[in-house]
């Protein structure tokens, strides 16, 4: 239920407001969209109500007890919850706690909306040239109960005109939602689909599309080309990051599909998505042809098709031929940099680009050894194609924390991302990439700016947010990271569907939540992660054979810790404990990063009883970066530590650095 609907504010009764303008911003209660100087922001339909609450008492203290009794009336939730959400609302609105422009906190009491709020309550008024000009009440009465009575000075009788930009902006939107309210079932019966309306001439009011692009069928089954059908389908993901009106899965996403018959239904279903791109190709020697279907999930209807007919060097066509076309069939506008940034890439060596995505294909196997042969072949034929740094470097960061690279693989990752931002400054990969990179090996602080600049030009990318979540809970930041994972869930469902996504819940101690976020796949990762959950509920047992089973698939650094684990659960001390001096050894000889990991030796050490060697990797991952002190605080595996004075220094060195992180960028 929306807030508006069973919550009034105290003072003057509930609003009937459509529009609310505390600029730059619009709050649109009819569509449940914010917008930003005419562009939606992202929020969660919670995130929204909440702000929508706080907006219709603007002025007002509200209580984090009536906050909560509004938002959730039938259920029991935590204060945590509301913070994440208030967490939310100043990410979406670019506003800082320590210097609020929109929401101030009242210490140990509530939130208050602190800006100017106008409204128009009257929709035949926003219709006609002018509006009745909002009024302009006092804080102090406002914060003392008192009736709403106008600031001395101020008109609220006389009808004005708004400024140009505002009134237009407004009129046009709700212009746009009469139109569709009066005319929708017209409207629907000749178009199935919603756009926004054109760059620069009124708000986008349209939902985006979620349009998932599968892997190519090879119709010939010949091994040596099955890599076309997945690396191209990346091409062209790749190639539609910056549409703002579309939501496109990722290729982590959609790898399961290879080669697979296609449900329609189920797909979409599946992946969350109203549109497929499917297709095929064959490969004659050196004759290409890719055929492709865009169909709308719901109905099943072919909206576009296409065939592309090309030699086999002329390959980097695909993702812009068939980019132009999925836009062309969903009829999406764009703006000036969006049609930019989709214009044919520079011309890139035949060769090169194929091994480019051979390259991309062995990445998404998880074949980090032999992706970096095939990218480093890539960039070595032509140095100017900056994806292929950008993978290449993503290879190289996943072999070193991995399969124990190390030191000189971050080194050489850091260098290739550093030459894919060179090339193409706005390369999103890139900024991904290198911010994970710089999580892992210790520079948390450097990795958030260039994160938060990320989502300047792209804020909708659900990547982008999962990863400033990463960086927060590193920080311990705890509550900020879970509205963050939260948000990029809300932009895609799917985010990160191949990894942990929400370690947080864990480190706030919601182990059932954070079992339930674990996708529903049984690779190594995945199902070390569900026995260390399992573990902390202490169901040994399962846990013991979710670590086993991690081991046996892929004995690579996080299975081998969940081994050392099950070891704990069997008693079988010496065992473990060899197991972690092995580990411990290889990531001081080869400076493997992922101070996370070296977080979870240290536990591993500690349950199973080498107090020592549990305080000296605690310390190592401390100061390699990971200093979430809440967690520390609370983790239940690192009790046998807690009355040594060691543990009280490094606990004290790592709330330091979290406190210094918070005060920097909240």
């Amino acid at each position: 239920m929306s807030t508006a609907n069973h919550f009034e504010p105290r003072l003057g009764g509930p609003r009937k407001a459509q529009v609310y303008e505390f600029h730059p911003f619009l709050l649109d209660t009819i569509q449940h969209l914010l917008f930003k100087e005419g562009a939606p922001v992202a929020l969660t339909p919670k995130t929204y109500d909440t702000l929508l609450l706080l907006v219709q008492n603007s002025g007002r203290m509200l209580s984090k007890e009536e906050l909560m009794k509004s938002l959730w009336p039938d259920s029991f939730v935590e204060e945590s919850n509301l913070t994440q959400q208030v967490s939310m609302i100043r990410r979406a609105l670019g506003d800082c706690s320590s210097d609020p422009r929109f929401i101030v906190t009242v210490p140990g009491r509530g939130y208050r909306f602190s800006a100017k709020v106008r409204s128009w309550e009257d929709e035949k008024e926003t219709f006609g040239a002018t509006v009745s000009a909002p009024q302009v009440v006092s804080k102090a009465a406002s914060r003392n109960g008192q009736k709403l009575a106008p600031i001395a000075g101020a008109d609220v009788t006389r009808t004005e005109n708004l400024r140009w930009r505002d009134r237009m902006t407004i009129r046009r939107a709700v212009l746009s939602i009469a139109a569709l309210a009066l005319l929708g079932v017209a409207i629907l019966s000749i178009t199935k689909f919603l756009y926004p309306t054109k760059p620069g001439t009124g708000t986008a009011l349209a939902a985006r599309r979620n349009l998932a692009i599968l892997p190519l069928q090879n119709l010939r089954q010949d091994p040596d080309n099955d890599f076309l059908g997945f690396s191209l389908a990346d091409a062209v993901i790749t190639k539609l990051d910056s549409v703002s009106s579309l939501t496109v899965r990722p290729s982590t996403a959609v790898e399961k599909y290879r080669n697979q018959v296609i449900d329609i239904q189920k797909v979409a279903a599946d992946l969350s998505v109203d549109t497929l791109l499917t297709g095929s190709f064959i490969r004659d020697g050196d004759d290409l042809r890719i055929t492709y279907q865009l169909i709308d999930a719901k109905s099943e209807k072919i909206v576009g098709r296409g065939t592309i007919d090309l030699k086999y060097d002329k390959l980097l066509r695909v993702q812009d031929n068939v980019a132009q076309q999925i836009i062309q069939g969903l009829q999406l506008n764009l703006s000036p940099s969006e049609a930019d940034s989709i214009k044919p890439d520079a011309p890139i060596n035949p060769l090169a680009y194929e091994y480019y995505l051979r390259g991309v294909d062995l990445h998404s196997q998880h074949d980090f050894p032999l992706a970096i042969k095939m990218l480093e072949q890539s960039t070595r034929i032509d140095s100017n194609y900056a994806p292929a740094w950008a993978y290449l470097g993503a290879s190289y960061t996943s072999d070193a924390a991995f399969e124990f690279g190390g030191r000189e693989q971050y080194r050489r990752a850091q260098a290739a991302y550093e030459r894919a931002l060179a090339i193409q400054p706005s390369q999103l990969d890139a900024h991904i990439f290198l911010a994970n990179l710089l999580v892992d090996t210790g520079k948390v602080e450097q990795a958030v700016p260039l994160l938060r600049d990320a989502l300047k030009t792209y804020p909708n990318q659900a990547a982008v947010h999962w990863e400033l979540g990463y960086a927060y809970r590193f920080a311990g930041m705890l509550n900020e990271s879970v509205a963050e994972c939260e948000l990029a869930r809300q932009l895609d469902p799917l985010v990160k569907a191949n990894g942990s996504v929400f370690n947080t819940y864990l480190y706030l101690g919601d182990y059932d939540k954070f079992l339930r976020s674990l996708p529903d796949q049984n690779d190594s990762l995945i199902l070390f992660y569900r026995g260390f959950g399992e573990y902390y509920q202490k169901n040994w047992e399962q846990a013991a054979k979710d670590f086993d089973r991690a081991n046996e698939l892929d004995p690579t650094l996080y299975a081998q810790i969940g081994k050392a684990f099950s070891d704990s659960i069997a008693r079988r001390e010496r065992d473990g404990l060899e197991i972690l001096r092995v580990l411990e050894k290889k990531i001081g000889e080869r400076g493997v990063g992922d101070p996370e990991a070296m977080y979870k030796v240290s536990q591993a050490y500690s349950v199973l009883g080498d107090k020592t060697s549990a305080l000296r990797v605690l310390r190592r991952s401390i100061e390699a970066g990971f200093f979430c002190y809440p967690y520390f605080t609370t983790d239940p595996l690192l009790n046998e530590l807690r009355n040594d004075p060691e543990f009280t220094a490094l606990s004290n060195a790592a709330h330091q650095r979290h406190e210094a992180f918070r005060s920097k960028f909240f």
